[in-house]
């Protein structure tokens, strides 16, 4: 992870996971049997007052698992996601998780604005309205060699989070995926995923931003 400055912006760039789709494919290798599948995924855009988010450049290519067990995939993932916040972040403060006590209705304190990317992952589940919700959660850091190997059983949904950006002053954040892999195993049938980008202000006026991006077969 490389934190870099320009022009008063403060920007990430990160090697991580990406996305594959359910249109428009085409084939990369030489060899029909062990050919590679690439998919173009639709720029996304979301706005709320203060708040745009943009996510572009998006692909995956999917191939079978090494393993060669059927119920393994390979997925390359690439996206580029920029936020531009023009409401002002409140203080940083202490972080206090949620309590999940009653009465507090599960809520949490942010140590400061915050923008995550990540993705859902789902085995024999639509994600297309979200209503499986999320079964387990994942956390990895980017590199630029690393992988995610992710075991997911018949009707499981995960998150995997591959990095949350601190906010500390308005302006624009950038995130960039770039042919990340992602092994999907254990899943025998029809898998799926899609992209999620969140930004959340804390402060006197809190409000909380997410994209979505288009589902996608991992076949």
């Amino acid at each position: 992870m490389r934190e870099y400055r320009r022009a008063g912006v403060r920007a990430f760039r990160a090697v991580g996971i990406a996305a594959a789709a359910s249109a428009a494919i085409g084939f990369l290798s030489t060899g029909a049997a062990n050919a590679d599948t690439f998919v173009p995924l639709p720029n996304g855009h979301v706005a709320d007052p203060g708040v745009s988010i943009d996510s572009v450049g998006n692909s995956a290519r999917i191939s079978p698992s090494l393993a060669a067990n059927g119920a393994g995939r390979v997925a390359w993932l690439s996206s580029h996601v920029t936020a531009n916040v023009t409401t002002p972040p409140g203080k940083v403060g202490p972080w206090n998780g949620p309590a999940n006590s009653a009465g507090t209705n599960n809520s949490s304190t942010h140590g400061s604005s915050t923008m995550s990317v990540g993705y859902l992952v789902g085995c024999q589940v639509s994600l297309g309205s979200l209503s499986a919700g999320v079964s387990a959660a994942i956390s990895t850091s980017p590199s630029l060699s690393g992988s995610l190997s992710l075991p997911l059983a018949p009707g499981d949904v995960k998150w995997v989070n591959f990095d949350e950006l601190d906010m500390t002053k308005s302006g624009q954040y950038h995130f960039d995926l770039q042919d990340q892999q992602v092994e999907v195993q254990g899943c025998a049938g029809y898998a799926q995923a899609r992209e999620v980008v969140t930004v959340e202000i804390i402060g006197t006026d809190y409000s909380k931003t997410t994209l979505y991006g288009q589902p996608f077969s991992l076949g």
